[in-house]
């Protein structure tokens, strides 16, 4: 499984800058079998778990989330960079490897009892991810699990997930980026 979503993921050198690779997703999406394949297997570990909504993380995140959520029969909760929810709030300030950035969420999206799956793309250095997982908590979810198609694991993400508690799921890892 996991050669094969990664051979419809198409890799960009120096995107968006140079030393970096770039994992696009958007070959898979494009995909109609394997953008199902994907979505299937990542719901799969979370049939049955209590699941009560699926958020993504802006905006790849959008993409992936909703299609989970509409499998999972469950709601989709966006999380957003700051300013671009309009109603009432929930933010959680994170650091950058060049500076911070802010995340948030309307503040009646979740609440105590919800069991909140997060999904994004790819899970590199888990910056973004632990906020919105923090985000999701302080705004009085627990967090179900988080679900990604790509893990770089040389930039220690999912790690950095795990030792927060959660437990992490991707599809395809690729080394050294």
């Amino acid at each position: 499984m996991p050669e094969w979503i990664k051979s419809r993921i198409r890799s960009i050198p120096h995107y968006p800058k140079p030393g970096i690779m770039f994992r696009d997703i958007t070959t898979l999406l494009k995909d109609a079998q394997g953008f199902r394949k994907a979505v299937d297997e990542l719901v799969q570990p979370f049939a049955g778990a209590g699941v009560t909504k699926v958020a993504g993380v802006e905006a790849r995140g959008f993409i992936l989330g909703g299609a989970v959520a509409h499998q999972l029969s469950v709601g989709f909760v966006p999380i957003r960079k700051a300013g671009k929810l309009p109603a009432p709030t929930v933010r959680m300030r994170y650091a950058l490897e060049y500076g911070e950035d802010e995340v948030e969420v309307h503040r009646d999206a979740v609440g105590p009892g919800d069991r909140v799956l997060l999904v994004d793309d790819l899970i590199a250095t888990g910056g973004t991810a632990l906020a919105a997982a923090e985000l999701l908590r302080k705004a009085g979810a627990e967090v179900a699990g988080c679900a990604f198609i790509i893990g770089l694991p040389d930039l220690g993400g999912a790690k950095r997930l795990a030792d927060c508690g959660l437990s992490v799921t991707t599809l395809c890892e690729f080394a050294g980026d």
